[in-house]
């Protein structure tokens, strides 16, 4: 075994080691080479070295380099190197973190994590909170309880009784709202097609003048970070007057809710902590591995209301919090250990540096398009930028360019009709020389398309 790890670490080492000096996209020969892979499955058992040669040797070329400086690809945060190293070793742990019994380590850890994370996020610190997979899970998670506690107002035992027969709960989201949320809704009995939608305005916020009146069980879903300009509904605004109404109030912050960590974005999350539920991603920009969610729920009972597991005789009752009283599953790996060693390497001061970083960096982005004569189509508040290339066919074939090209790597959306180019930059290795290698890169293929 201690063979095996450390030729594991050696090539880790160097497979990230040469993420700045590869294509980011795999090139077509490495693709090709995954067939290698995929072959039957063998009879007799293989030497683990040679299973971790395979997995290296034709897996590691064929990968995207979304662990480098300059995949701007989605939002997608590379590994901080304490996050890495506390997974390795949470690996070697291998925790179930189901119950303090099973785990006092990972559940301490999560505890710590979880109170870091309030702090920071500027949270109402009674929040419950969940350690889930990724922000669909979290915004399940945080839905579940706002039903739970919505039903429960009005006399109905969801959990016990389900919802056939239970009152209705109106759900309001805005326009722009993500697939993530609405397929949470659609998860937890809500469906996806029979919320009220909120025209947004230019940047993709819900319009507040927009708001339906709300009356009985409901739920208003803002967002915290639009994945497309970076825009944030207008909590302030909405807030009071949903809570004056009696509704639940929920925030799809996936990416977006880390700007409260910043002193220079913190303002684009006002009236945010308001709200009684919040969901975001650690793997987006926290930068810890995949995968890695995070669901708070102002009421805490509300959360374990709704995810508690009862009437086991084997299941100890620990005197603290009791992890699996808090997410969907019950057997699940220490997504906490990996977020405390993100938060405490990083401190306060680290981690609003790298939140504005990669918003300066993505200013810098828009900068040098707009002085190159292209259309940058979203206020860049944020780490997102749209770019327009003169019209939607030329903006197509750019973004292929720039992928086929490999210096650096980034997707297209449409926005408001036009397609576009979508820089997200989420990365703590992203550095000002990737900035401008990129940005480079950027302007020779659209002038060469031009």
């Amino acid at each position: 075994m201690r063979d095996l790890l450390h030729e594991t670490a050696e090539r880790a080492s160097a497979y990230l080691s040469s993420l700045a000096n590869r294509p980011v996209a795999p090139r077509a020969d490495a693709l090709a080479g995954l067939a290698g892979l995929d072959q039957e499955l063998p009879q007799q058992p293989t030497d683990p070295a040679e299973v971790l040669a395979l997995l290296d040797d034709l897996g590691s070329p064929a990968t995207m380099a979304s662990a480098g400086p300059r995949y701007f690809g989605f939002v997608t945060g590379g590994s901080l190197p304490a996050a890495l190293a506390a997974n390795w070793l949470a690996g070697a742990w291998d925790q179930n973190v189901t119950l303090t019994a099973m785990s006092p380590t990972a559940s301490r850890l999560e505890g710590t994590a979880l109170r870091w994370l309030l702090d920071v996020l500027a949270l109402p610190s009674e929040s419950g909170g969940a350690f889930v997979t990724g922000a669909t899970m979290a915004n399940f998670t945080a839905l579940a309880a706002a039903r739970h506690a919505l039903l429960r107002r009005v006399g109905w035992d969801v959990e016990a009784h389900g919802l056939f027969g239970a009152p209705e709960i109106t759900v309001i989201v805005g326009d722009e709202v993500h697939i993530s949320l609405l397929k949470a809704l659609s998860l937890v009995g809500f469906g996806r097609e029979r919320v009220i939608r909120v025209p947004a305005d230019g940047q993709g916020r819900m319009r507040a003048d927009a708001v339906p009146a709300i009356a009985g069980p409901t739920i208003l879903c803002l967002q915290a970070g639009n994945v497309n300009s970076g825009a944030f509904d207008p909590a302030a605004r909405v807030i009071p007057l949903a809570h004056k109404a009696g509704a639940w109030v929920h925030v799809d912050g996936a990416f977006g809710f880390w700007a409260a960590a910043a002193a220079t974005r913190a303002e684009l999350c006002a009236g945010l902590a308001e709200a009684d539920s919040w969901a975001t991603d650690a793997h987006k920009w926290l930068n810890v591995p995949y995968d890695s969610g995070i669901a708070f729920v102002r009421d805490d009972k509300a959360l374990t209301g709704a995810m508690s597991a009862q009437g086991a005789a084997y299941i100890p009752a620990g005197a603290g919090r009791e992890p699996a009283h808090y997410t969907p599953e019950m057997s699940r790996r220490g997504r906490g250990i990996e977020i405390w060693a993100a938060l405490r390497s990083l401190g306060r001061d680290g981690l609003a540096d790298l939140i504005e970083r990669c918003c300066r960096f993505a200013a810098r982005f828009a900068e040098g398009l707009r002085q190159a004569g292209y259309e940058v189509l979203n206020d860049v508040v944020l780490n997102q930028v749209l770019v327009y290339f003169r019209d939607d066919e030329t903006t197509r074939r750019v973004i292929a360019g720039v992928q086929a090209d490999g210096a650096c790597w980034c997707g297209g959306t449409v926005w408001h009709g036009k397609a576009a180019m979508r820089i997200s930059v989420s990365s703590w290795a992203t550095t000002a020389e990737d900035v401008e290698h990129s940005l480079a890169a950027m302007l020779k293929v659209a002038e060469g398309e031009m």
